[in-house]
């Protein structure tokens, strides 16, 4: 009898070395769940007529309708190569910007990552975008140029035309690879066609080549062009048959991509600031299956049968159906029910799993994406930063009363499921907040709890997200006294140094509260041009701003550091202005008057004190306003040109770079968010539906001062606050 897939899964999961974690990213519509079809479809986990069509992996109603990817999905499956038996765990990722959340956390998950790129589009702003993900985490990447066809049928390009055409995709690849990796990785990731970390194929019709395989099986890029040219499907089938993309593919990966063991030795260090050389941290680099557990949830599914079932990387020790664990973040211990391989939209259950593997947990109870579960308390693993922020948000209300604890129940779920969503539920003023990425992400998000969670809403027409910052430092301290009068506090705040904000933005600076061991982060912080002094008086940085410890000779400093620090993070989450979250902002503790006794100086009488004194101190500083800014791409066929430059400037837009290929236009501009609702409806109607946009970075920029006091006042008035006279 042959042997289930989910027993030569469990047999391989053991075997580490025998193990590849592979993520597939890429550009919206470059092909990537097709793909994912195929290589399913290789392994013998649906049928090859299928494959390209199924969208397997698109197992949601909204995915097959709009016809893109929403969510992560994880697959297990077996492959073979040089008669050794591999398990290939693979993660399908969302390529609209929208859905970038998801792709950052993927990364954390795979030590492997297959960058698709359209033979005929070439490199586009969301594969850049991909890259940055995956080399943020240290995922190394491989190359799948796609849509090869294309070249042959539509463009009718000459063998040394299409060469050409390769060789600038690899090349660019190779430079974002040169700029965006550290320096050690460079150029020792570069990807290269002779060595076969490049592959060309058409993941529609089932075909891949790459050089050591065409070596190997004696196939060249004339059979290729013959099959299409003779334009009879069977030649094409056949080329399938000859070199199937799953095979090349899954060839390349073992090939190229490291094992979890090879993988963890340099991955570790750059995802978890705790002490390497301790137990825990020598298990972890090593993927010591005998280790301490640690487990990190990159994504939350509730299912209505389990609850919810938190899918993850386990890096170290094993994990048992029954096991008892701890949650890092939530501080409590729970017990695991269930221990899962994935395959689609099916979870198939096992009896444990070892460090190295995708796996998913059952039983952790109130759990979040980018939690640390553990066998016992242990730092945690860095936050996963997402390369955007939300941006966009929505209040939402549900239609029948008798609904509201539902819905309370279900926004706690979705931000649970997707945490690039933003919920802010205020039961005071019974308002409840949706920020998202952008109009498509909430629009989905609201769809899906409509229909699948079963709530009737209503919704707000979308609010743009602001975020407030200083232009100076604070003419003079800020005082914060507490109600008793018995406590004073004094603060100072000024502009955070450009190359602090930019490596927070990075990645490279870890936002969390920082401890005495963790001189790590203190060394980079060093290294950006603090002095050791006041390097060891930064206590923390949190959403792209700094606390400091000035304070010099006050005995109970220590006992009510953490009470400054809960406030200080109340106040960059909503500052003095319009209590939008504070960006770039460097707040200083400078000196502090505390009464002897530890009753008086409870939270009740600090916390007022701090808030208090930080807002005095931010309001003496110049606030204001900044916004956000998308730059986008639009895409049009040349005769579109102005009705897009007309469309950019009337939104307030800045025109940055124009570009012709053949007929085809291509508009980077900039972008406020606030002008931009409808814009992809405009856009279709100013060109004829032939135009697309997509984002490509996003930033805040200074909101034009004769616009400062409408905004702020409109905020304001939206907020129920005082508006200011």
């Amino acid at each position: 009898m042959t042997e289930k897939m989910v027993d030569r899964v469990f047999r391989l999961m053991k075997e580490p070395t025998q193990i590849r974690n592979i993520g597939i990213a890429a550009h919206i519509d470059h092909g990537k769940t097709t793909f994912s079809d195929n290589l399913l479809a290789g392994a013998g986990m649906m049928s090859e007529d299928l494959a390209g069509k199924a969208c397997v992996l698109d197992f949601h109603a909204d995915e097959q309708e709009r016809g893109i990817t929403i969510d992560s999905a994880s697959v297990s499956m077996v492959h073979e190569f040089k008669e050794k038996e591999f398990l290939i765990n693979l993660i399908d990722t969302p390529g609209h910007v929208d859905f970038g959340g998801d792709v950052t956390r993927a990364m954390r998950a795979v030590d492997g990552a297959i960058v698709l790129s359209c033979a005929s589009e070439g490199v586009m702003p969301q594969t850049e975008t991909v890259l940055r993900q995956a080399l943020r985490e240290r995922v190394k990447p491989i190359l799948f140029i796609n849509k090869v066809d294309r070249l042959i049928k539509e463009l009718k390009l000459t063998p040394e035309a299409m060469q050409e055409r390769f060789i600038k995709i690899i090349d660019h690849v190779n430079e974002l690879i040169k700029s965006i990796a550290e320096k050690e990785y460079g150029s020792k990731w570069s990807i290269n066609v002779n060595e076969g970390s490049v592959a060309f194929g058409s993941a529609f019709h089932n075909w891949a080549l790459s050089i050591p395989y065409m070596k190997e099986k004696g196939l060249t890029f004339k059979d290729v062009i013959e099959a299409y040219e003779a334009d009879d499907e069977d030649k094409v089938k056949e080329l399938a048959k000859k070199a199937p993309l799953h095979e090349v593919v899954l060839n390349m990966v073992i090939d190229h991509h490291p094992d979890p063991v090879v993988a963890q030795e340099y991955r570790i260090p750059k995802i978890w600031y705790g002490d390497i050389n301790s137990d825990i941290g020598k298990s972890l680099k090593t993927c010591d299956s005998k280790g301490k557990m640690a487990f990190i949830a990159i994504k939350i599914v509730v299912d209505k049968h389990a609850g919810e079932v938190a899918m993850g990387r386990l890096f170290s020790g094993t994990v048992k159906q029954g096991d008892e664990v701890y949650m890092n973040g939530l501080k409590k211990t729970v017990r695991v029910q269930q221990v899962n391989v994935y395959n689609g939209a099916k979870r198939e259950m096992v009896e444990g799993a070892v460090a190295g593997n995708i796996v998913g947990l059952v039983g952790l109870r109130g759990v979040y994406s980018g939690e640390t579960v553990s066998s016992e308390e242990m730092d945690p693993f860095e936050a996963i930063k997402h390369i955007f922020d939300p941006v966009i948000t929505k209040a939402v209300e549900a239609k029948r009363p008798s609904d509201l604890p539902k819905l309370v129940e279900v926004l706690k779920q979705v931000s649970k499921e997707d945490p690039t969503i933003k919920i802010e539920i205020n039961e005071e003023t019974g308002e409840h907040l949706m920020s998202g990425m952008g109009e498509l992400h909430l629009e989905v998000v609201e769809n899906r709890i409509k229909t699948e969670k079963g709530v009737d809403l209503h919704s707000s027409p979308p609010i743009v997200v602001y975020r407030e910052t200083i232009t100076a430092s604070s003419t003079r301290e800020g005082e914060g006294k507490s109600p008793n009068k018995h406590n004073r506090l004094y603060f100072k705040v000024e502009q955070l140094e450009p190359e602090i904000a930019k490596a927070i933005k990075d990645g490279n600076l870890p936002e969390m509260r920082l401890r005495k061991k963790d001189t790590e982060v203190m060394k980079m912080i060093k290294e950006l041009g603090y002095d050791s002094k006041e390097s060891r008086d930064v206590k923390e940085i949190y959403n792209g701003n700094l606390l400091l410890d000035r304070s010099r000779g006050i005995v109970h400093i220590g006992e009510i550091m953490e009470m400054v620090q809960d406030m200080f993070e109340d106040v960059m989450r909503s500052g003095p202005i319009a209590n939008e979250p504070c960006f770039g902002v460097k707040v200083s503790l400078m000196d502090a008057k505390l009464h002897e006794d530890a009753i008086h100086r409870g939270p009740a009488q600090l916390y007022p004190a701090v808030r208090e004194g930080i807002r005095e101190a931010i309001s003496m500083a110049k606030p204001l306003i900044y916004e956000p800014i998308q730059t986008l791409m639009f895409e049009a066929p040349v005769e579109y040109m102005g009705e897009i430059s007309k469309l950019v400037q009337n939104k307030r837009g800045q025109l940055l770079d124009m570009q012709q290929e053949r007929s085809m236009v291509t508009v980077k501009a900039k972008l406020p968010v606030g002008e931009m609702f409808g814009l992809s409806s405009e856009l279709r109607s100013a060109t004829g539906g032939r135009g697309t946009s997509f984002v490509v970075d996003q930033a805040f920029e200074r909101l034009p001062d004769e616009l400062q006091h409408k905004i702020v006042s409109q905020i304001r008035s939206r907020k129920g606050l005082k508006t200011e006279e």
